[in-house]
């Protein structure tokens, strides 16, 4: 009886600490979208800014956005992928590779200001490539790299062993052991830790201002060493840079940017659940 109750009790916290968290987050959705909605249209969507970007619509920040998330992607997804394999399936348990996972999750913790200065001294200045795409991109990677790296190799070392140890006694190599039996089946589990990491490039303001983001700049980017705008640093300028800015403008930004983050997040889950219900273990 008394570990019946102790469960009920457990149960009954669990539920609590969850709805506590689960509402506020409803309640800012609804805000949101309560004073957003009205300002989105397809002028709003299509459109650059205008008349001091009291007008028009948002185009080039969305575009931006995009094209920075996809930049972030190619500059961290391959490394991270690789750099989870090489520590869940080649390297040894030493002091080393432990000093390399601590380090990992040290990084993830950095404040994503330092971050942009670090992509401001080493890239904008060091590497020469200026306010660009290509800085921003490069540095949005970097702050992405902790997140994809450590979510990668949980995804890889929650496959069973028995799955490396039957592919290895019928003659496979550990490359083709890899290849054709751990990665499909950690596969769930990066492309979440992977599309989870761009959500969280796609929203940040700090990095993308010391590297790549413009005030105005109406006309979209020719090529990766130009500056473009982006969704973030635009709402953060039409918030409290610009006096008299329409609230609506302003919501409808935020609305945007939130519902692009959303989309990967739901993307990922749906990616995970589908591949989930395919895995025969």
């Amino acid at each position: 009886m008394k570990r019946q109750q102790t469960q009920k009790l457990a149960v009954g916290i669990i539920t609590t600490v969850s709805f506590l968290v689960v509402v506020p987050i409803l309640l800012v959705l609804i805000f949101m979208i309560a004073n957003g909605i009205g300002g989105i249209s397809w002028t709003f969507l299509s459109q650059p800014p205008r008349s001091g970007m009291t007008e028009g619509g948002i185009l080039p920040a969305i575009l931006g956005t995009i094209f920075l998330t996809l930049g972030t992607a190619i500059a961290a997804i391959p490394l991270a992928i690789g750099a989870a394999i090489y520590l869940s399936e080649y390297a040894s348990d030493n002091r080393l590779t432990r000093l390399i996972r601590l380090a990992i999750v040290n990084l993830a913790g950095i404040p994503s200001i330092v971050y942009g200065l670090f992509g401001l001294g080493a890239f904008v200045l060091f590497l020469n490539f200026g306010t660009s795409i290509l800085a921003g991109s490069l540095t949005l990677g970097l702050m992405t790299l902790p997140v994809v790296i450590s979510t990668a190799e949980e995804a890889i070392l929650s496959v069973p062993q028995e799955f490396r140890v039957v592919s290895l006694s019928l003659g496979a190599t550990r490359w083709q052991t890899i290849r054709h039996q751990v990665l499909p089946h950690a596969l769930p589990g990066i492309i979440t830790g992977v599309i989870l990491g761009l959500g969280r490039a796609a929203g940040e303001t700090a990095p993308i201002l010391f590297t790549v983001a413009a005030f105005y700049l109406p006309e979209l980017p020719q090529s990766i060493f130009d500056q473009t705008m982006a969704l973030p640093y635009h709402l953060y300028v039409i918030s409290t840079q610009i006096p008299g800015m329409p609230m609506e403008i302003q919501y409808a930004t935020a609305l945007v940017l939130l519902l692009i983050v959303l989309s990967l997040t739901l993307i990922a889950t749906f990616i995970r659940s589908s591949m989930r219900r395919r895995r025969e273990w």
